[in-house]
């Protein structure tokens, strides 16, 4: 049966909000299929048959609704609001009742009660960071961004080939790219469409710990991780996100049992997984105490 395809010089491999957006699509739509071209600077090319990737994705946009109802909104159905600040108990009562929902994830992938902080919070993770100010919660983000487009085939491809207009705001609150020159005060941009695919694309990245609650003992470190995040420096106090790009078509549940069996640091068994290149995270360096940007680039491996 023929493929349709299409080649997204918008999502490179490099950035890994694009990443991130380019593993969404997958988890968006399950007839969508992902690789990576090999020739130059990897891009995202996605694949599916009887339908093309572009029509799939419109079809499976999430919806106002949806978003407005993922378990990690502030009310939802009657349980204790969950606002940036959680407490153990009230993540409990939530993934309780989440259990066996399609959108459970959105909990454990942001979130783990495996880690609780001194005050009874649990903690976030990296691809969940606070925000300057008046920032919220990542589910009211996700929602804001809602607001500066109307979805369309046209801004859909504008955004997969790289020439979306942006538009002022923090996004998710981790894309690097949307900050300026550390050396004035230039307001935030970004792609609003990449960002929401982003977001989806955390689905295959779960949060962990080590079972630690600081209110029993301060000094005891939480041992918060991410998948895909890995200690890259010899002290070990250093974690970097890992990810790679790869030349056969995955769906999201091939990309997730590629990320279990791909070592960063095995470059010999690269080319048996598919795997032609990757990269680490390269976390934004605060320009003072008081800077509370969040941002990560890459450096290829």
């Amino acid at each position: 049966m023929t493929s349709k395809e299409i080649i997204c010089p918008g999502l490179p491999g490099y950035w890994v909000n694009a990443w991130l957006a380019a593993v969404g699509v997958t988890v968006l739509d399950p007839r969508i299929h992902l690789r990576w071209t090999i020739d130059g600077e990897p891009t995202a090319v996605f694949s599916a048959t009887k339908i093309h990737p572009i029509n799939a994705l419109l079809e499976s946009w999430p919806s106002k609704k949806l978003l407005d109802d993922l378990p990690i909104a502030e009310c939802w159905k009657g349980n204790d609001p969950m606002r940036r600040k959680v407490s153990v108990e009230t993540f409990m009562q939530r993934a309780r009742e989440t259990r066996g929902h399609p959108y459970s994830w959105t909990l454990s992938s942001t979130m783990t009660d495996l880690c609780v902080d001194k005050n009874g919070e649990v903690e976030h993770a990296p691809f969940d960071p606070a925000g300057p100010g008046s920032t919220k919660w990542l589910q009211h983000r996700l929602i804001k961004l809602q607001e500066h487009f109307d979805v369309s085939e046209t801004r859909v491809r504008e955004s997969l080939r790289g020439c979306a207009i942006r538009v002022k705001g923090n996004g998710l609150g981790f894309d690097q790219t949307r900050l300026g020159s550390s050396s004035d005060h230039t307001s935030k941009w970004v792609d609003p469409v990449v960002e929401t695919l982003a977001f989806f694309g955390l689905k295959i990245l779960p949060v962990r710990g080590n079972g630690v609650d600081q209110r029993l003992d301060n000094n005891v470190r939480t041992g918060k991780r991410q998948r895909g995040w890995r200690t890259s420096s010899s002290d070990g106090n250093i974690r970097q996100f890992h990810w790679p790009v790869w030349r056969q078509c995955l769906d999201h549940a091939g990309i997730d049992a590629l990320m279990d069996v791909w070592k960063p640091s095995h470059k010999h068994t690269w080319d048996s997984l598919g795997v032609h290149a990757g990269w680490r995270s390269v976390q934004y360096t605060p320009v003072g105490s008081a800077d509370t940007t969040r941002g990560f680039g890459s450096e290829r491996l």
